[in-house]
């Protein structure tokens, strides 16, 4: 099948002539996999070869690509009613449907939502929240955000300035002020004697530390992905959410579910904090809120928080805003992928899919090469390593990453690593199958890296 007029080579070259990625360098550009078509768990190139979709794509498309139900949503909406400002004195009714049929599915006690346009875009609506909501009252010192080490919250400033990778802030620095980092609840790279219920303790109790430094009257919010994502899918102990709940209320500091990733059934859960028995005051979701289909994220804000929005004279408002916030065909996409994931009891599915892609990846745990293997419903992780003993990663040179990548193009497999650390998260439809034979060119590819790097 022919899908594009445009040969391939001269497509890769008005991409490179003319269109900036995101994370981009043209050294790592030079050959890339031109998408053309996606069906189900499956995604097909420009020259018609196809690729088991590992990642769901960027973590979001959770109904499978082609689901002919959320166009037919989006184009009967196009034709109703594109675009309309959704900004006070205005509303729409996909925005009002969806909004409600949230409050159906979120935590108890949340109570209200804004829509945005993204999940970088819902993290710096959360930071801008609380610190409205620490002055209306009347503590305006509480500013400063906590987050961990390893997590991603998204690249704009104030969400890059939250996130725990490095890489992401070179060249980009100075951060925003206000912003510590504490370690994550990475157990495999830590340094504890605890075992895993104990270190959840210890690893939570790093954010009291940090309160105490900073002073808890100038702290006005911890954000944390309940599962890290593209730090590596690090799952944290069961012990580990609840303490921090405690420490939040303790110390008066609001506590933001950045479930970008982990929302709407991911885990196993319609959201992820549900595995532990613990409730946010604000929950930052996008992704797959549309499967991807539509942009749109929003943030999930408590009762109390939403109380002080409506008590506040007009003089001192909530200003803030988005020209595509409610924007109704993004809201008429996002009800109809709610209503289908609900029907089709996807975040159950996922718990089940779950189980059988982590036992088959723990299959590979005694592969030489192979240091952990860890996840949470359909996301999971296997982190390569030098030597599984001292648990020493490759050296650079040893490119292992790259070597990974170009397995996995070779052998069919769409999906990314943080360094030497595979991801999967396939889309929560994926047949029994396909999904097994990812994990098959995992392996495959393990044992093909492992052959190709024995020298360093």
């Amino acid at each position: 099948m022919v899908f594009s007029p445009i040969p391939t080579s001269e497509l890769i070259q008005q991409d490179r002539e003319h269109l900036i990625h995101p994370l981009y360098h043209p050294d790592e550009h030079e050959s890339p996999v031109i998408l053309a078509q996606g069906k189900g768990a499956i995604l097909t190139d420009v020259d018609g070869h196809e690729y088991i979709d590992g990642l769901s794509c960027l973590w979001n498309v959770a109904l499978g690509h082609g689901r002919t139900e959320l166009a037919e949503a989006g184009a009967q909406q196009l034709q109703t009613l594109a675009y309309a400002s959704n900004y006070t004195g205005f509303s729409n009714i996909p925005a009002i449907q969806l909004a409600t049929e949230l409050m159906k599915v979120v935590y108890p006690n949340l109570r209200a939502v804004y829509f945005t346009s993204g999940g970088a875009e819902s993290n710096d609506s959360a930071f801008k929240t609380v610190r409205f909501f620490w002055k209306t009252q009347n503590k305006p010192d509480k500013v400063k955000i906590i987050s961990r080490m390893w997590g991603y919250h998204g690249v704009t400033i104030g969400a890059m300035s939250a996130t725990g990778i490095p890489s992401y802030h070179k060249n980009f620095a100075p951060m925003v002020p206000g912003h510590i980092h504490i370690p994550a609840p990475y157990y495999y790279r830590a340094n504890t004697t605890a075992n895993w219920e104990e270190y959840g303790i210890e690893a939570a109790n790093e954010l009291e530390k940090a309160i105490l430094a900073e002073g808890a009257d100038t702290v006005a919010a911890f954000i944390a992905e309940p599962v890290q994502g593209a730090g590596g899918v690090i799952p944290p102990p069961p012990t580990y959410f609840p303490r921090i709940r405690e420490i939040c209320d303790k110390y008066d500091v609001l506590f933001i579910a950045d479930e970008v990733i982990t929302g709407f059934g991911r885990t196993g859960k319609m959201f992820a904090l549900e595995h532990w028995g613990v409730q946010p005051d604000i929950l930052s979701f996008a992704k797959a809120i549309t499967s991807g289909y539509l942009p749109l994220g929003g943030i999930v804000i408590s009762d109390r928080i939403h109380q002080a929005m409506m008590d506040v004279p007009v003089a001192d408002k909530w200003m803030h805003a988005y020209t595509y916030s409610g924007h109704p065909t993004c809201c008429a996409v996002g009800l109809a992928n709610l209503r289908i994931m609900i029907a089709e009891k996807l975040p159950e599915r996922a718990a089940v899919m779950g189980e059988r892609m982590l036992d088959g990846l723990k299959a590979f745990a005694d592969h030489p090469m192979v240091g952990d293997v860890r996840g949470l419903g359909l996301m999971a992780a296997v982190e390569l390593v030098k030597d599984k003993n001292t648990k020493e990663s490759y050296p650079a040179a040893a490119k292992v990453a790259d070597r990974v990548a170009q397995e996995f193009r070779a052998r069919g497999l769409y999906t990314r690593a943080r360094g030497d650390v595979i991801m999967l998260a396939p889309p929560l439809m994926i047949p029994e199958e396909t999904l097994d034979k990812a994990v098959k060119i995992v392996g495959d590819t393990i044992d093909s890296v492992y052959n190709a790097v024995k020298s360093f």
